[in-house]
């Protein structure tokens, strides 16, 4: 499975009116999108995959990032098999191991990141119905899950990423392996009202370790991360008008990504950002 071009990460497809979402997604994939990626924070996330695969033709759709504690390798596999057998190739399964405090309460033996992504990944291996690694992205930001990501998957899915994240997934992968970044983007009039729609929701993230840590791989200091610096937001956030955005989905291309997934923020977090997507297709799909 290649994944060209641009797709569409959203809360809003697994979370929102499903009724919509089935709506959304269909448009999207008129738009010309490549793809559709939902999150995992609980519920049954495989009915929500099922539910846009069957309102469209021929996109993708990603999980963005399945969380291995909130499913076992046996559900996972046995979903992978019935959807494809429905829907053809293009059920992508993103999978992660989660953030911090969730994985600690989920996971009492209290093991790696990485020992565990492995186990799940051997469970996947030894299903009745396996899931190849042609069908399933790592959630990797360090260098020891991209190297798993490349050895025993088809590629990595990284979520608030730099293009400069991108450029060593690249380099360190080789040319192979799929690298697909989420970006994220606020579509506005200028920085004043970019940060006041995105500041305390990339606090929330930047309070987790994994992101953290990531960020000071990349050269950024701690102090940085710790306060949401102006260098912080605009590096991981790309805001402004629909150019301003095409730079940055260019950027990550230009480093190395086969498949940028942008994730529109606005001033109503509970709205689809259907004019939004609109006019990012205009910008991004020619």
């Amino acid at each position: 499975m290649d994944l060209p071009g641009v797709g569409v990460w959203s809360v809003h497809l697994r979370y929102g009116d499903q009724a919509e979402a089935a709506e959304a997604a269909a448009e999207l994939e008129d738009l010309g999108f490549a793809a559709v990626w939902v999150p995992d924070g609980g519920g049954p996330v495989f009915d929500s995959v099922g539910h846009l695969l069957a309102a469209t033709r021929r996109i993708v759709v990603g999980t963005g990032v399945m969380n291995l504690w909130l499913h076992t390798p046996a559900e996972t596999a046995a979903a992978h098999a019935a959807l494809s057998a429905a829907h053809g190739d293009r059920f992508l399964v993103g999978i992660g191991v989660g953030h911090g405090p969730a994985a600690d309460l989920a996971e009492p033996n209290r093991q790696t990141p990485l020992t565990a992504m492995k186990g799940f990944l051997d469970a996947l291996d030894t299903a009745e119905r396996p899931v190849p690694p042609t069908g399933r992205v790592l959630a990797a930001l360090g260098p020891k899950m991209l190297q798993l990501a490349g050895e025993r998957a088809r590629g990595t899915h990284p979520y608030l990423v730099t293009p400069e994240h991108t450029r060593r997934a690249r380099e360190l992968l080789g040319a192979g392996p799929l690298v697909l970044p989420e970006q994220t983007v606020i579509l506005c009039g200028g920085a004043d009202e970019a940060r006041a729609i995105g500041t305390d929701w990339l606090r929330g993230y930047l309070a987790r370790p994994n992101y953290a840590g990531n960020l000071v791989r990349l050269g950024f200091a701690p102090e940085e991360v710790a306060s949401v610096s102006d260098r912080i937001f605009d590096a991981l956030i790309a805001w402004g008008d629909e150019d301003a955005i095409r730079r940055r989905v260019e950027e990550h291309h230009a480093a190395g990504a086969d498949h940028v997934a942008v994730q529109v923020l606005t001033a109503d977090p509970r709205a689809f950002p259907r004019e939004q997507w609109r006019r990012l297709a205009a910008a991004l799909n020619p």
